[in-house]
């Protein structure tokens, strides 16, 4: 059996005439930039989310840059975000001068440690950066009483987290800017590139628009230096298919991860993904696999641990890698989000991180996996998963 990380072909299969439908109404109409259906999907995209405002444009990444810049953040002040997150999070950052500065992430979901921030806020801080990774919600009350106390401005990345909540409300809702992905593997996914971005403030809609097509307010007037950075009508159509299902969907995701959970839960090497958020998407159902090197409850353990195993020993384990490799052998395909954390990406020595600085983050590097997660799989896809986990574990000898 071969079971895919993802699979758009199932997708296709079941909503395949809507869509050829959609995308003939758009190739016969000859208005393939703007138009009606962006304009549907931008009103119904805001809507989903429960804001006023949504202004659609070509990527998840384009949707962070354009946030950054219509807050009026560049050269000379520090945005705080985490290290674990897809590169785009922090390039964005750069890309309108500014600096990222990183903390570190909670070990049991993955997301920006909020009782860390506080302490990296400098005079330069301008923002907060936060991150809803594979599809898990931020505590979004005590980040924004956070913001707030501190005068920060809040952009939400929601790349992997369209219909994700956070205590009722939809992430995207909450802070200043909410920046979204529609990339085909997300919970909302085009057949190309696509973003957006989302607001309850109307001005800054209207400036996040105009930057979003060469900083021009009205026809061959540009009133500052903006992008080319627009959701074709194509993909508009796509997605106008799309947002209707996406909350069945993820209830679909919700039903694949809990089973997930359950058949994996005695299997002792792994950890798994904590499960007390209702509202968790599931764009990414991401497992642990315990290293060697593991966490200790005292500095005691540790040090009897290091007497017991050498260095080069330690070093050399990488069971995550060594799962992986005996997964793809019996047709399993799993992701590794991230195996390097952006604070060690070459693009960044620049920024003087070294190996060591945000531990918690570079653990998860070395011992994450996404297991295949999309809302077609069968429980036999599901079943054969787990039992190939369960089958190398048992039979398989780590080196």
């Amino acid at each position: 059996m071969h079971v895919p990380p993802f699979s758009l072909n199932k997708q296709l299969s079941e909503i395949g005439p809507q869509l050829e439908e959609a995308l003939l109404r758009v190739l016969r109409s000859g208005h393939y930039i703007g138009g009606s259906e962006v304009e549907h999907f931008e009103k119904g995209f805001a809507e989903s989310v429960g804001v006023p405002f949504a202004v659609s444009c070509n990527s998840g990444t384009d949707a962070l840059i354009i946030a950054l810049r219509a807050l009026d953040i560049g050269p000379g002040d520090e945005v705080i975000t985490c290290s674990f997150s897809f590169f785009a999070t922090a390039e964005a950052i750069t890309l309108v001068g500014a600096k990222p500065v990183f903390v570190e992430v909670d070990p049991h979901n993955y997301l920006i440690d909020i009782q860390k921030i506080e302490s990296a806020i400098t005079p330069s801080t301008k923002a907060l950066l936060p991150v809803h990774l594979f599809g898990c919600p931020v505590n979004m009350d005590e980040l924004m009483k956070l913001a707030h106390k501190n005068n920060l401005k809040v952009i939400e990345d929601c790349a992997q987290a369209s219909g994700t909540k956070w205590n009722g409300d939809f992430v995207g809702s909450f802070g200043d800017v909410g920046c979204f992905s529609f990339f085909p593997t997300k919970n909302l996914g085009a057949s190309g590139d696509g973003g957006a971005v989302t607001t309850k403030n109307k001005m800054l809609s209207i400036r996040m628009r105009q930057l979003a097509v060469h900083g021009m307010p009205k026809r061959y007037v540009h009133t500052e230096i903006g992008y080319n950075s627009r959701l074709d009508a194509i993909q508009a159509s796509i997605l106008n298919v799309k947002l209707p299902l996406l909350e069945g969907w993820i209830e679909r995701r919700k039903s694949i991860a809990s089973k997930y959970r359950e058949l994996l839960k005695d299997v002792k090497e792994i950890q798994l993904p904590m499960s007390d958020l209702k509202d968790h998407s599931w764009n990414q159902f991401v497992i642990r696999i315990k290293s060697l090197d593991k966490d200790f409850d005292s500095s005691e353990q540790k040090e009897y641990f290091h007497q017991e195993h050498t260095k080069q020993q330690i070093e050399s384990i990488s069971k995550r890698d060594w799962l992986q490799n005996n997964l793809t052998e019996k047709g399993i395909s799993t992701i590794i989000y991230y195996p390097i954390p952006i604070h060690l990406q070459p693009a960044y020595k620049c920024l003087g991180y070294t190996v060591g600085q945000l531990p918690q983050t570079e653990k998860l590097s070395k011992e994450v996996l996404s297991l295949p997660i999309f809302p077609e799989i069968t429980i036999d896809e599901q079943q054969y998963v787990v039992s190939s986990i369960k089958d190398i574990f048992k039979n398989s000898k780590y080196p």
